[in-house]
């Protein structure tokens, strides 16, 4: 996301396919009439959708569970936590998961926490009182999920992480699987680095409460101070990893530095609603980097309204997630730390 922004958190992916499922009801009542041979019936819809912000209505459903097709009575279950299923990231995580958990006949339930760690502490709470046989989170707050993550391990259910890492001295994780992002933070940095000539005035579209995003900004920082060191921050603030606010952001950031040359955008959706700033602002010339490469930024690309992004393998990270699960559920031994490799988007690969 991205964040995230965003990932982790991204603009709120307004875009976004990481699955989010909408709940809807649907009441058929027969009306019989003696004395008729034909019924008549009457069908009353109703669903629920999200805004181009990805925030939901609050008829919303955040609950989606998926049962393979060869899941037998007493499969195992899983209980998945994601930060912002709005996220187009996360809605690919989540495709991958239940592509690879209906290979093992797992039962999984989604739910999500909509950014809030509470509401996230909440929904563990709730998978424990299922007796879930393991839980996958991707933390709303990285600090304060420690809490859920010990109160899961005092009732033994395994918990793994996926693309943010838990960093509260609370609670035990198996296992944390997730893309390198201080490589891609670098990668960000090289893309920047040409976009910019080597020089100029940039800023960060941030969210520093998530392990994900801070590692892509020590890269990013870390491979700018090395390659171009001409190249200068002169902003870094924190959007939370949604589009609105770094739109809102980057309109600030532009009215105090006339002469700025880039944006790094942690996630997609920081990227575009600083794109979307720019562009409101008349300016043209903006190097903007992204972080996610999901469909609304290449097609930003595409157009040269963004100049490059990093690629992330979301639904790579949901399939490997599983996997380590069911090889803990073998009794094998898993890894800390399962690295995703990341790669870039530009023009170059839209054609």
């Amino acid at each position: 996301m991205d964040l995230d922004g965003p990932r982790e958190g991204s603009p709120k992916r307004a875009t976004n396919p990481r699955p989010n499922t909408f709940g809807g009801a649907l009441t058929l009542k027969h009306f019989r009439v003696l004395g008729i041979a034909a019924a008549l019936g009457a069908t009353l819809a109703a669903c629920s959708g999200s805004n181009h912000n990805g925030q939901q209505s609050s008829s919303t459903t955040t609950t989606t569970t998926t049962t393979s097709a060869s899941a037998a009575p007493g499969a195992k279950t899983i209980g998945v936590s994601i930060q912002d299923s709005e996220a187009q990231f996360y809605q690919s995580m989540e495709a991958g998961m239940q592509a690879e958990a209906a290979k093992d006949g797992y039962k999984v339930t989604f739910v999500d926490a909509n950014r809030d760690s509470s509401k996230q502490q909440s929904q563990v709470e709730d998978f424990i009182s299922k007796k879930v046989d393991a839980i996958v989170l991707t933390p709303a707050d990285s600090q304060a999920i420690g809490s859920a993550i010990a109160e899961a391990n005092n009732a033994n259910i395994p918990v793994f992480t996926a693309d943010i890492a838990s960093t509260s001295k609370q609670g035990k994780v198996i296992s944390h699987i997730a893309s390198n992002n201080v490589q891609g933070g670098a990668q960000a940095a090289m893309l920047m680095c040409k976009a910019t000539g080597g020089s100029g005035s940039v800023a960060i579209i941030d969210q520093p409460e998530v392990t994900s995003v801070q590692d892509r900004v020590k890269g990013f920082k870390a491979a700018l101070a090395q390659n171009c060191p001409n190249v200068k921050i002169v902003a870094d603030v924190d959007a939370g990893g949604t589009r609105d606010k770094a739109n809102s952001d980057m309109g600030d950031i532009l009215q105090r530095n006339k002469d700025i040359k880039g944006v790094f955008g942690v996630n997609d959706d920081s990227a575009l609603g600083a794109m979307t700033a720019v562009r409101a602002a008349g300016l043209s010339g903006i190097a903007i980097v992204g972080y996610d490469a999901q469909t609304e930024a290449r097609t930003a690309i595409k157009n040269g309204t963004m100049y490059g992004d990093v690629l992330q393998h979301p639904d790579q990270i949901g399939k490997l997630t599983i996997d380590a699960i069911q090889s803990y559920f073998a009794g094998k031994k898993v890894p800390a730390r399962v690295d995703v490799p990341v790669g870039t988007y530009t023009k170059a690969n839209a054609k």
